[in-house]
């Protein structure tokens, strides 16, 4: 028979005000949600196929895999006629382990049919003001000796110009280097989201993975991240519903991670045939850990979750 460790005791002990946070951030969301009809949906978490994309390995579990997002199986719900679902839910990811990252997550993704991104933008921020504000935090937030704004509007940078404001070279200049995600991480996420929150957007094409191209601009995917104090929180976009286009998608990501010798998935037909039936839609996906990060005020992720798993 084992008995815990002292030490650990103390360890969950002191995490009691940042999961009452934490708690009180997820009460608050789902909350919100209700209040704005829409359906709070649960999807499986072992599943046969994950979206294969070029950068998001996922973990096995016997033949089939855990998630690495609830999207899949969310964007059959619209297809069949749900038009506006959430989930907050846990997601999986290999090799994911750092002061911001688990392997074990938990996310909340929405998706709303007849909307665009510009809209989800718009959505997005009103449900974090509403959240924070019920929460307490009335104008501002603190984190890392810095306070940050929630006053609306909040502010929204193109890719483009971001890249001629904060790096030393243009996007075009980064996409042909192949240096795109090195200059973000090192040049521009460190510059967004310092005052108030920001949305970038319209990412290029190559990054689009299941978004929607941009009507009258064939470069630019209509996608947008969120960044708060240099965090990224949240990844949203105009869902891509030509099945055929995504299908393509799906082979191109299955060469490039086949060049890494990572595994090779069997696509996702099911959600490919259901694509020919889901209506114009976006959805978001935001990191739950990451946001209670901010709110308790601390920069290491361990610090708002009861178990890592270094502590199992």
């Amino acid at each position: 028979m084992s008995s815990s460790h002292p030490n650990d005791n103390f360890n969950l002990a002191r995490k009691a005000q940042a999961l009452s946070l934490r708690a009180k951030l997820i009460q608050n969301i789902r909350l919100f949600f209700i209040r704005h009809n829409f359906l709070e949906v649960e999807t499986p978490l072992r599943i046969p196929a994950p979206a294969p994309e070029e950068h998001i390995e996922a973990i096995t579990s016997g033949d089939w895999f855990l998630q690495t997002s609830p999207e899949l199986c969310m964007k059959r719900l619209l297809a069949a006629g749900y038009s506006r679902i959430f989930q907050i839910s846990k997601c999986f990811r290999a090799e994911e382990r750092g002061s911001r990252h688990l392997p074990e997550f938990t996310m909340l993704e929405w998706y709303v049919a007849q909307f665009d991104y510009s809209q989800l933008m718009d959505q997005c921020e009103t449900m974090l003001i509403a959240v924070l504000n019920n929460m307490g935090y009335d104008q501002d937030i603190l984190w890392q000796s810095r306070k940050i704004s929630l006053t609306s509007p909040w502010e929204k940078i193109t890719v483009v110009d971001a890249f001629s404001q904060y790096a030393p070279i243009s996007l075009q200049e980064a996409l042909h280097q192949d240096k795109f995600d090195e200059i973000m991480v090192e040049y521009i996420e460190p510059r967004l989201g310092i005052d108030r929150p920001t949305f970038i957007y319209d990412y290029p094409a190559k990054m689009a993975a299941l978004a929607k191209i941009k009507k009258g601009d064939p470069n630019v995917a209509e996608r947008f991240e969120l960044y708060i104090g240099g965090l990224e929180l949240a990844n949203g976009f105009s869902e891509l519903t030509e099945a055929r286009e995504q299908r393509q998608r799906f082979e191109e990501a299955s060469e490039a991670r086949a060049a890494k010798y990572w595994a090779r998935y069997p696509l996702p037909e099911k959600f490919l045939t259901a694509l020919e039936h889901l209506p114009p839609c976006a959805g978001i996906a935001l990191g739950i850990d990451r946001l209670a990060m901010i709110l308790a005020n601390t920069d290491k992720i361990d610090d708002v979750v009861a178990f890592t798993p270094e502590t199992l």
